[in-house]
């Protein structure tokens, strides 16, 4: 929904992609938090589904409802407040200005959205994630139109440009959020679980075993989502053109995350399973399993993406932008340099899923924070801002980093799935 969003505001110009693109980022560091909480679930979901725990699912589901709603208003606030962090971080004001419209409407989605993820959770970890797909593929063009029908006022309504993007879009969560909830509720095999049931029980110990959990999964993803987020402020501070130019690269390995995302949270859920029957010897089948199947899909995805990368560029960007040609050239050649940084979220977010499986959370933490900051961030501002090579430096640096904290997460998961394994065979 958000592509949706772009590929609207883009035909304001490259401004309103820059601002686009500034929004983005707060929208997404905000919910970061709420979402790696929400990701803990899945894994106590799963391993009580594969261990016939039936209530527990239950509770999953209905603490993960009470934290959507608890952390809803940190988030809200913190979107509100998007323009005068964005000028704190030195961001143009007029840029800034446009970007604070967009989340004034997006941020009351905040409790829709994680509680909608809640409810996927609970989805995946029961093997019947199809009404999620469905209710998805409804919503990206009923939100295409709603974005449409409120930024150029159509159909007698008031032209909200930017404000009514953001608008749409929290709607379209408010009835995705609703149809999960009546999915879960209503259908089979959802509702043998009675998930609203004691809707109002607050499940103390389980809440801290997702805090204990969940706290370094946040963590890591608001380091992932903070490098990308700096590296767009870098590039940001070169111009206009290179920010709007760097969005598009970025939205498209947005697209391509989502789906290694939706591949690294099956991971979760069948390396979780098979810690639930105390098979050990398939968490490593899970795995490895996932990694192949994600590797190869996202690498087609990639080199269609690349033949196709001018059209993409075009497809953002509005005729009315100021030199239009160098800005989709240079939005192609990101496309060509991220590729690798691409394939590399793939590998590290499917072996991160693996590793949720099996609760391990904290080590990923650590290996996030030497890969990305110390290493990809300076190679970046190296790259970027201290030679020509500007936004292309800062995507080699985004590349390089990537590449390490995959490496790192991937031998992480084969020497713990090893070791389970092992000792099943003891």
């Amino acid at each position: 929904m958000i592509t949706t969003d772009l590929v609207f505001i883009g035909r304001i110009g490259t401004e309103g992609v820059a601002a686009a693109a500034l929004a983005g980022r707060i929208y997404f560091v905000s919910l970061i938090f709420g979402m790696g909480l929400l990701t803990a679930s899945a894994s106590f979901a799963a391993q009580a589904f594969g261990a016939d725990k039936l209530g527990l699912v239950r509770r999953s589901l209905r603490m993960g409802l009470w934290l959507a709603v608890l952390l809803s208003l940190p988030i809200i606030l913190f979107q509100l407040g998007g323009e005068k962090i964005l000028i704190a971080l030195g961001q143009p004001s007029d840029t800034s200005r446009l970007a604070q419209q967009y989340l004034s409407g997006a941020a009351w989605g905040a409790t829709p959205v994680l509680s909608f993820l809640a409810i996927r959770t609970f989805m995946s970890a029961v093997n019947r994630p199809e009404p999620i797909l469905w209710i998805t593929l409804i919503a990206i063009p009923l939100n295409a139109l709603l974005v449409y029908l409120l930024m150029y006022g159509k159909l007698g309504l008031p032209q909200l440009e930017l404000f009514g993007a953001g608008l749409a879009t929290t709607l379209v969560n408010c009835l995705t959020c609703v149809a999960g909830l009546w999915c879960a509720k209503m259908c089979r095999p959802f509702r043998d679980y009675h998930v609203l049931a004691q809707l109002w029980r607050f499940d103390w110990p389980l809440m801290r075993q997702l805090f204990v959990i969940g706290i370094p999964i946040s963590g890591a993803l608001l380091l992932e989502c903070g490098i990308w987020s700096s590296a767009l402020l870098l590039i940001g501070s070169i111009s206009n053109k290179a920010l709007a130019a760097a969005q598009v690269a970025f939205q498209v390995g947005a697209n391509l995350f989502m789906i290694s995302s939706g591949i690294g949270m099956a991971a979760t859920v069948r390396v979780a399973h098979a810690v639930g029957r105390n098979d050990r010897p398939g968490i490593k089948r899970a795995g490895a399993a996932a990694m192949l199947f994600g590797i190869l899909i996202v690498a087609m995805l990639i080199v269609a993406v690349i033949a196709a990368r001018f059209e993409i560029a075009a497809l953002f960007l509005s005729k009315s932008v100021d030199d239009l040609d160098a800005t989709i050239g240079l939005a192609a050649r990101l496309i060509v340099v991220g590729a690798s940084a691409f394939m590399s979220a793939t590998v590290y977010t499917i072996a991160s899923g693996g590793l949720r499986g099996l609760k391990d959370t904290r080590v990923p933490l650590l290996f996030s924070g030497i890969a990305y900051w110390p290493i990809g961030l300076s190679v970046s501002y190296l790259l970027g801002l201290r030679s020509s090579l500007g936004a292309i430096g800062v995507w080699i640096g985004l590349s390089t980093g990537a590449a390490i904290y995959a490496m790192l997460l991937v031998v992480r998961f084969q020497l713990l799935a090893s070791r389970l394994a092992h000792h099943s065979r003891r």
